[in-house]
């Protein structure tokens, strides 16, 4: 299946490297306004008033970059460079604008019209990208098409938001030095940093959670957007409200100008330390995928948590009353490393940290952002606020603080996925990233001490071996291990032998035991279509339903996935030799892929997603099925597999009423009849028409194909047919009214808390509310005079089928011999009372006689008669039964 968690570290590594900028600009006015004389006699004075603008422009700036980071996911993909030229393009925008506007608006006459200006900008192109982003990215995919170079695709991804987000991420960077100015002249030579950064930092902390929690579910990417434009309006309008239209504009000091070389080193501070910091964030978010549950509140608390820390930071600095000396650089730099490498300590509990928080659920998974982040970020946060403060000091310009932080930060993602990941592995990475503040400590002996500390204790890290985070079972070993930027795939043998892959360590994407199902997931779409020749399948796991479809004579087959390091370990799954080789496999974003590709397809199958990982839900969008479609050739079907043992009823509703919304002649399907990993399928026909039964009938009948279907339960039409659990105008009654899961209002991804609660519920609990909410009717699946002749036996099939659905439910514990025949056989007898045809029932009970012919004759031949009696129209049991002396 296709690895959905390297589309949760794509959005969290956009997202994540573009809040560090907002965060130094909160920052970096924190320490502006640091300058002011102390000493001048406390006044009453107006500049609290713009405390709540200051607020509202930190809550609107961190809302812009949740909802844009989303909606150039959906446009760009989830692929590894187009994650990295997104946050590239993102950051230049702020770079640009902290450049190009800090000369013009420090020389302007009012900086609240300049402020109001820029905010109504960025407001203004809020409201324009809720058109713009969804329509450039639909053209952009054909253009790239379905395998891009890495490097086509990195400059396509840089260029899409540089571009289209320019106006707002450059009047964003810009806004700094016009807050600058506004509190300085509203609040005279007094010190109110402590309250601006305080009101900044709270209004961002207040933008993430909000947005995410509320804003969100209640309004989707475009409501929440306009809502956003309508605060930056709101910022405007109090802007002129609150400050003159005209004020004297400052002079620079007459300051001694630095020597070069001194100018020199703080801009590479600068520049590295934006650098470090992105790059320790980004490693600490995937090792956080190893062991968090990935959801978009799992983000939202990662992302809260670093504001808090680089907010406390902050504000402790300010309040320290410490001016910008050389001194305080030493131990600035050693304390942030020390932190970052302490983070690295604490990094291999993680797993065992987030399972005892899971019982907190959203807040607990915030309690360990917190450790994660809040005492690395903190140092950062007062660690920029003295170089931004240096930096104005020295050329009367904190806009050049922010475009030089703002490069290094840029440039962090691509160094880290491409260099520092693949060299040292995303834990060891942390190591160096840390250490390399300490080569930027100035040359002084009392600067120097400071390293001491951190330096040992990076030594002893480095000479450690590096912690495994993939979770072995006991008596279980690790047979091989991939890790990558986007994700760590490990294959492991569980005490059984059994073979099963894992991606970031607790997402299991199949093995060796789960082989007959995953083989059933191919063969039940590609029977349903009459003449199936070309094959797609979005999503590969361990290449078992790959390869099971593959095995159809005639099919010609081909796969994508996102994970290459899924991709690397197929082989241990795939067996090389095999009479026939493995079908190619594409590794690129499947949503990205179908709506490039060209091609048709017959049947087009959708694998697994876990539906709770931040991502996955934006497979399951209407916008994503109508893409299918098009790509299905006449008379072509999709089908789209979904685990019902990861989905609440809410999502599966949503889903469903957005398939049908596409597909109106849709139907549900069983994958089987496990209740442990129960599986409903979605299959939509290009086309409206009843299941050619005859068409079946013959396919099942031919030699070639029946080598491959009858050994995993295909052996007559009556086997398929009885998988089925409705129609369009079933399925309809099921959904209901009610929301559908789109690109704009992705329900599935914002309902993932209850989805999350759903892993800790029976895994079948889903699936006998589906069986219990619906009837399938015979009208809808088959046209006469079919329907009629068999619309009795299907009726009587499926009701034997729900029976033995409760019945596996029911059972409890792991019993053996007569233990197991006496709690499982009166389902199984019930089963076959409505339908003598039903064999998962009806073989079960005779396996279970004949193992207790040799140990309890007398229950075996109590078991037989019940079973004869249940269904006298079979006659293997009274076979057995006449064998026995007296029967």
């Amino acid at each position: 299946m296709n690895s959905e968690a390297g589309s949760a570290f794509g959005m969290k590594v956009s997202t994540a490297a573009t809040f560090e900028v907002r965060s130094a600009r909160r920052g970096t006015i924190y320490e502006a306004l640091n300058s002011v004389n102390r000493k001048r006699p406390r006044r009453v004075n107006p500049g609290w008033k713009l405390v709540p603008v200051v607020a509202a422009s930190g809550f609107a700036g961190l809302g812009y970059e949740i909802v844009w980071t989303r909606e150039l996911s959906l446009a760009l993909g989830t692929e590894m460079m187009a994650v990295l030229g997104a946050v590239a393009g993102f950051f230049a925008g702020l770079a640009l604008g902290a450049f190009t506007l800090d000369g013009p608006i420090r020389r302007a006459r009012s900086p609240y019209v300049v402020y109001a200006v820029l905010e109504t900008v960025i407001g203004l192109w809020g409201l324009i990208s809720v058109w713009l982003l969804p329509s450039v990215g639909r053209a952009l995919p054909p253009l790239l098409g379905t395998e891009p170079a890495p490097a086509l695709l990195w400059a396509a991804s840089f260029a899409f938001p540089a571009l289209a987000l320019l106006p707002a991420t450059a009047a964003m960077g810009g806004t700094l030095t016009a807050l600058e100015r506004m509190m300085t002249t509203a609040r005279g030579d007094a010190s109110v940093s402590a309250g601006v950064y305080g009101a900044n930092t709270g209004g961002a902390v207040a933008g993430t959670l909000i947005s995410t929690f509320l804003l969100l579910p209640a309004l989707g990417l475009s409501g929440t957007l306009l809502c956003l434009a309508g605060l930056n309006m709101a910022c405007a309008v109090s802007a002129l409200a609150l400050g003159p239209t005209a004020s004297q504009a400052p002079t620079p000091a007459g300051e001694a100008q630095p020597q070069r070389a001194e100018q020199l080193r703080l801009t590479l501070t600068l520049f590295t330390t934006g650098l470090l910091g992105i790059a320790f964030e980004v490693l600490v978010v995937r090792l956080a995928a190893q062991a968090m549950q990935n959801t978009i509140y799992t983000f939202a608390g990662l992302l809260a948590a670093y504001l808090l820390g680089t907010a406390a930071g902050g504000l402790i600095w300010q309040r320290t009353g410490r001016p910008a000396r050389n001194s305080s650089l030493g131990w600035l730099l050693g304390g942030t490393a020390l932190a970052c490498l302490a983070t690295a300590a604490l990094a291999p509990y993680i797993a065992r940290i987030a399972a005892t928080a899971a019982t907190l659920g959203v807040a607990g998974e915030l309690g360990v952002a917190i450790a994660l982040f809040l005492v690395p970020s903190a140092l950062m946060g007062a660690l920029f606020g003295y170089l931004a403060q240096r930096m104005r000091d020295q050329r009367g310009s904190l806009g050049w603080a922010v475009g030089i932080n703002s490069v290094g930060a840029a440039l962090a993602p691509l160094l880290t996925v491409l260099f520092l990941i693949p060299t040292f592995g995303a834990w060891t990475a942390l190591i160096p990233v840390a250490l390399g503040y300490l080569l930027l400590v100035p040359l002084r002996r009392e600067a120097l001490v400071w390293c001491a500390v951190p330096a040992v204790a990076g030594l002893i890290l480095w000479v450690r071996p590096a912690p495994s985070l993939v979770r072995v079972p006991a008596g279980g070993k690790l047979l091989a291990v991939r890790e990558g930027p986007m994700a760590t795939a490990s294959v492991v043998d569980d005490r059984s032998g059994a073979r099963y892959l894992e991606v970031n360590g607790h997402f299991r994407m199949g093995g060796t035991s789960s082989v007959r199902s995953d083989y059933r997931q191919a063969m039940l779409p590609l029977l349903l279509h009459p003449a199936p020749h070309r094959a797609l399948f979005l999503g590969v796991g361990t290449g078992a339903t790959l390869v099971g479809g593959a095995q159809l004579p005639g099919i010609t087959a081909r796969g994508v996935e996102l994970s290459p390091e899924v991709v690397k370990l197929l082989p241990w799954f795939v067996n090389p030799s095999a009479p026939r080789p493995a079908p190619p496999v594409t590794v690129a974003d499947a949503r990205r892929y179908v709506a490039a590709d060209t091609g048709q397809y017959d049947v087009i199958i959708a694998d697994l997603f876990h539906p709770a990982l931040d991502g996955s839900g934006s497979l399951y969008t209407t916008e994503h099925f109508a893409a299918v479609r098009k790509r299905l050739a006449p008379g072509g079907l999709f089908c789209q597999w979904l685990p019902l043992y990861q989905l609440d009823l809410p999502s599966l509703r949503a889903i469903i009423r957005g398939f049908l919304d596409v597909y109106p002649g849709g139907s549900a399907w069983l994958a089987h009849y496990s209740v442990r990993t129960p599986m409903l399928a979605l299959i939509g026909p290009r086309d409206r028409a009843h299941l050619d039964l005859d068409a079946l009938a013959a396919r099942l009948g031919d030699p070639a194909v029946s080598a491959v279907a009858r050994p995993i339960g295909f052996e007559v039409p009556m086997d398929v047919l009885g998988q089925y659990v409705g129609g369009a105008r079933t399925l309809a009654a099921l959904a209901g009214e009610g929301p559908r899961n789109t690109d704009d209002y992705p329900f599935v991804t914002l309902d993932a808390s209850r989805n999350v609660r759903a892993l800790t519920a029976p895994p079948f609990a889903l699936l006998l509310a589906v069986t219990g909410m619906t009837q399938p009717d015979p009208t809808e699946l088959l046209g006469e005079p079919k329907r009629d002749a068999l619309a009795k036996r299907l009726t009587a099939y499926w009701q034997a089928r729900n029976r033995f659905l409760e019945a596996g439910a029911s059972l409890r514990g792991d019993p053996r011999g007569l233990a197991l025949v006496e709690a499982a056989s009166p389902g199984l007898l019930d089963a076959i009372r409505l339908s003598g045809e039903f064999n998962p029932a009806y073989h079960p009970l005779i396996g279970m006689a004949r193992a207790l012919m040799t140990s309890n004759r007398d229950a075996a031949v109590r078991l037989l008669r019940e079973i004869n009696d249940a269904a006298p129209s079979r006659d293997e049991a009274r076979q057995l039964l006449s064998r026995e002396p007296g029967e």
